[in-house]
């Protein structure tokens, strides 16, 4: 598969804002391409969320109490399914070598790459996750303060999620070594996203774990890009 090269850039600070443009803008468009493999990510998300209230019982307490637990798990389920796509496509056909060579930092790349695949699965999933809450009887003010962790937390599994994709490039059975590597990281996340709704219906609010994960974002937003580029080269080396 050939590659079109992108325009040379002349200097490698003003090239990382077109660099991550122009990964985004290719990701996407290969992601709509595959409309299928993104339908069966959130049909996943869905067909999860939706067993667990038919498996339980129905009182509605104990549904309003576990259903942020539930739901973020299946985002995470949802986020993990979808990285091998991240870098395993392009690294098979030797599209990611062409793309490490390209003038524009390699760490933009993988950010706008990262920024793809958050667009298409995880900011559905955020979104899908009000209607899916009714199911669980959970209130306006639980389904936004969900919604507003979701919005927060899936961008770090994306970027966590990336590193991992990155270290287990061309490995046999690099699916399970990634679930290994980058469930243990994403606990905190799934922990302070599903217990910002507990801690608003106890009184004590959600801002702290909000904040929590803001902080969390921050930090994976500055690290994640370049520890996943540095991956990414060493994979091909």
């Amino acid at each position: 598969m050939t590659l079109a090269q992108p325009a040379p850039v002349s200097a490698a600070a003003g090239a990382i804002l077109p660099g991550v443009r122009w990964a985004l803008v290719r990701d996407l468009r290969i992601a709509l391409r595959s409309r299928a493999e993104l339908g069966v990510q959130l049909l996943f998300y869905v067909i999860v969320v939706a067993l667990f209230p038919l498996s339980t019982t129905p009182e509605r307490t104990l549904l309003s109490t576990m259903g942020p637990g539930v739901l973020w798990v299946a985002a995470l389920l949802a986020s993990l399914l979808s990285l091998p796509r991240l870098f395993a496509g392009d690294y098979a056909d030797g599209t990611l070598e062409q793309i490490a060579l390209s003038p524009y930092p390699l760490g933009a790349l993988v950010s706008g790459k990262i920024l793809a695949h958050w667009l298409t699965t995880g900011l559905p999933v955020a979104l899908l996750a009000p209607p899916l809450g009714i199911q669980y009887a959970m209130d306006a003010e639980s389904l936004a303060i969900l919604t507003a962790a979701l919005l927060i937390g899936t961008p770090i599994l994306s970027l966590l999620g990336a590193i991992g994709a990155a270290l287990t490039l061309g490995l046999r059975s690099g699916g399970s070594l990634l679930a290994l590597l980058i469930l243990p990281l994403y606990v905190p996340v799934l922990i302070f996203g599903a217990g910002a709704v507990d801690a608003a219906r106890s009184g004590l609010g959600a801002g702290a774990n909000l904040s929590l994960l803001a902080a969390g974002l921050c930090i994976a937003l500055v690290g994640a890009p370049f520890a996943a580029a540095s991956a990414v080269r060493i994979a091909l080396d």
